[in-house]
């Protein structure tokens, strides 16, 4: 045996459970096809590396969508506050963003969280091989082998977290994907995530440059039906919508692309979230009735810029962009209601690969034992991070999701190898 342990990719997800595993007296490989470890670490949120969220355990695992249930064990065996405080012990202090719930390291570089995680593993005894690139997986009775161009590598456990498909340019080409096919596994196909969306609309794209802090993104499919909700900032950008509440919409929209029906989608925009629609015709309505005409901006406030307020006004059928309510009729009042509780924005794709953040799809869920990120009917067979089927928000949460199971996958993967040497005396 090369090793009790291999794990492929150093990562985020690889460089914890490498550190975790060796501490418990594993013995722990670990292949890293690039130059360099926590490539996509050193490139998080804008160099600054959001590491992950101030919210707790069950707060993060309601932010997963269908994945909550899953992800459950490994959020309360590896909370949010104790990924925070693993890094003060690592001499990384950290500061919070509260108001999007975001955790930084204090010096606002990812370089610090990077080189944290990688002095672990490194003190921790991990064998770190760079340019060593898996081809292929195999297993024999009771050995699992990583095969690489520079030779075949065996150990009792493989751990499988070489990333998805995002950022591709970084090394993440989504190589895991066929090793897990070859075993037979269902991948969900994987679509690009936390990317932004693209817009067939030319006076969205006019709007480029205006961002909205307060308000409530919906996505809508052909139907009309919402399949997802943000309360996030939105950006107006040359190709439609970016900004974390459009951002987190955006793998409903891949997937639909992905399977050929992304036409007739929009993202609604609700730009006075803290109103009900029943309140702001009240307001509208009296206004309308008070003396010396109030205009629309006395009455919802400055918390929409001009340029969308046009929009918004357009869509309700008026010309003027900050009309006096006096001169507009009942009709047009309620549609200057549902305009700016729900503008709609036609969206038909995003920018791809290579701007999204994150991957969407990846190994089903109902293959892995939730408690253990083991693979069912692959004894020895460990995924985790991105490689998952499950996609978290902006803010932290992939990051989290990525250390809460590979800490899972390493101690349960370390401690069935302790149990085995003890039962087999002189082995590995």
């Amino acid at each position: 045996m090369d090793a009790d342990l291999i794990i492929v990719g150093a990562g985020a997800a690889g460089l914890w459970a490498a550190a975790t595993a060796a501490k418990l007296g594993a013995r722990v490989l670990l292949l890293e096809k690039t130059g360099r470890s926590g490539t996509k670490v050193l490139a998080s949120g804008g160099t600054r590396c959001n590491l992950t969220t101030t919210l707790d355990s069950q707060g993060a695992a309601a932010l997963y969508g269908d994945a909550a249930h899953f992800l459950a064990p490994a959020l309360r065996a590896l909370s949010p506050a104790a990924v925070v405080q693993h890094f003060h012990t690592l001499g990384v202090p950290t500061t919070t963003e509260p108001a999007l719930e975001k955790v930084f390291p204090a010096s606002q570089k990812a370089m610090d969280v990077r080189d944290a995680l990688l002095k672990d593993a490194n003190q921790a005894g991990v064998e770190l091989r760079y340019r060593c690139p898996v081809t292929n997986i195999g297993f024999d009775r009771d050995t699992w082998t990583a095969h690489t161009p520079s030779g075949s590598f065996a150990c009792r456990k493989l751990l499988l977290c070489p990333g998805g498909q995002s950022y591709p340019k970084m090394g993440t080409t989504g190589d895991g994907y066929s090793w897990l096919r070859s075993l037979g596994l269902r991948v969900i196909p994987p679509v690009p995530a936390l990317v932004p969306l693209k817009s067939p609309a030319l006076w969205v794209t006019e709007l480029t440059g205006v961002s909205v802090q307060t308000v409530q993104a919906r996505l809508l499919d052909p139907s009309g039906r919402v399949v997802s909700r943000r309360s996030r900032p939105v950006v107006f950008t040359h190709h439609g919508l970016s900004g974390p509440g459009a951002m987190d919409l955006s793998v409903h929209l891949a997937r639909a692309h992905h399977d050929g029906k992304a036409l007739g989608w929009h993202v609604a925009l609700d730009l006075l979230p803290q109103v009900s629609m029943d309140a702001l015709r009240q307001q509208l309505a009296e206004a309308a009735r008070a003396p010396g005409a109030p205009r629309l901006v006395r009455v919802i406030g400055p918390g929409v810029p001009g340029r969308l307020l046009q929009a918004v006004t357009r869509q309700a059928g008026l010309d003027d962009a900050n009309p006096a309510l006096n001169v507009v009729d009942r009709k047009r009042r309620n549609k200057l209601v549902d305009a700016l509780k729900g503008l709609l924005v036609p969206v038909h794709g995003t920018l791809s690969w290579n701007k999204a953040e994150v991957t969407g799809g990846g190994l089903d869920l109902t293959l892995v034992n939730r408690r253990t990120m083991e693979v069912r009917g692959h004894p020895g067979l460990y995924v985790f991070g991105e490689l998952l089927d499950f996609t978290g928000p902006i803010g932290g949460l992939n990051f989290q999701a990525a250390f809460a199971t590979a800490n899972l996958a390493a101690r349960h993967a370390a401690r069935s190898v302790e149990k085995r040497n003890e039962a087999e005396p002189g082995t590995l």
